[in-house]
């Protein structure tokens, strides 16, 4: 019973952190494993991702995971570093995240989506704009065309979630990390605070309830749980992520069938000042949808018979084959998504006054 007494005495170890950007405790026994789970789709232009942590209540005695999430950038050019927990003083204490304009130090966590223990490879500000890299984020392209698809090496395959401290990762920032921790910095906005308040509140999201394993892993908006608007849960212990792992975050895997493809956006409606034009160009969008859907559902419907017909369902030149379909298929709709959007309503420009002309003389 002592003994018992004395561990849950170690699990509510609080004393104060001395450090900027830490939480006022330290807790004597670190956060779970990272999980594995899938990034939703990006919900539009100027999301950056923010990956999913453990955090900790110590009204409770316990760590509940923070959903990754989608969030508009503060400020143009910045860059999300996440928080991270680190071991001092006899315990473990979180850093907190923060907007800056270079991505500092976050502890070598492999969060995955392109934050894999350093630097970020998934995307990169140009010209006011920011530019998604497909091959580590879930981005419709026939919604956003400032994407880039460069591979990004990921040779962390740990899902430890603490720096130092016992089985802890063992990396230190660089000169050049602990030069970005001296720039400028926006805390976490406001969304991510309420964020992550609604997953304290969310008693699924503790780990004494899911046991590494959240009911909600990630999440298409801030605050937005459901699973109905592109939340997703946790993926069984190991499970590689179709749009990388959320933890020990490998290469996405690639889409090879149809039903693997995002589902296809419906763009803003257009309001040119022309109800009759806007009205033809819905119409012309609708159409072209529900032949692009048609169309997917075809080769999928293909594809499966020839998934019948193989006594190895995963046969590699089948799979290869399939692949070639689903990329030309996607390529082809992206082509006629751009080819219909140039031919969008334009707003009329007010025309010029013409002067009245003179008296003669």
């Amino acid at each position: 019973m002592r003994t018992i007494r004395f561990l849950l005495a170690l699990l509510i170890l609080a004393i104060p952190a001395a450090s900027f950007g830490q939480i006022g405790v330290r807790i004597a026994i670190g956060p779970p494993a990272l999980p594995f789970y899938d990034q939703p789709i990006c919900p539009g232009d100027g999301y950056l991702w923010t990956p999913g942590y453990w955090a900790y209540d110590d009204n409770i005695s316990d760590y509940y995971w923070v959903p990754g999430t989608w969030v508009m950038a503060p400020e143009e050019g910045f860059l999300w570093t996440p928080g991270y927990w680190g071991w001092g003083d006899g315990g473990y204490f979180f850093n907190d995240g923060y907007w800056g304009p270079t991505v500092g130090f976050y502890g070598g966590i492999n969060y995955g989506f392109g934050y894999f223990g350093e630097g970020y490879g998934g995307g990169r500000w140009d010209h006011g704009h920011f530019f998604y890299n497909r091959s580590v984020n879930n981005v419709d392209i026939t919604n956003i065309h400032n994407v880039y698809n460069e591979r990004v090496e990921n040779n962390n395959g740990n899902r430890v979630s603490y720096n130092g401290g016992k089985g802890g990762i063992e990396a230190r920032p660089t000169s050049e990390q602990q030069a970005a921790a001296n720039q400028r910095h926006i805390p976490a906005v406001a969304a991510q605070s309420e964020h992550a308040q609604g997953a304290r509140a969310n008693p699924d999201q503790r780990a004494g309830v899911n046991h590494g394993k959240p009911a909600v892993a990630a999440t298409a908006k801030p605050g937005d749980f459901s699973q109905q608007r592109g939340a997703t849960a946790a993926k069984e212990t190991g499970e590689p992520s179709r749009a990388g792992a959320g933890g020990a975050a490998t290469e996405p895997r690639a889409v090879v069938h149809p039903k693997d493809l995002p589902p296809i956006a419906r763009p803003a409606p257009v309001n040119s000042g022309n109800a009759k034009a806007d009205k033809k160009y819905e119409q012309q969008q609708d159409k072209l949808i529900t032949k692009q859907t048609q169309d997917r559902q075809n080769l999928q419907q293909k594809q499966d018979a020839e998934h019948q017909q193989k006594t190895n369902a995963t046969d590699q030149k089948l799979e290869q084959k399939h692949q070639q379909q689903t990329q030309q298929l996607a390529q082809k709709h992206t082509s006629q998504q751009q080819s219909l959007q140039a031919r969008q309503p334009q707003a009329r420009q007010p025309q010029a006054r013409q002067s009245e002309p003179g008296p003669r003389k």
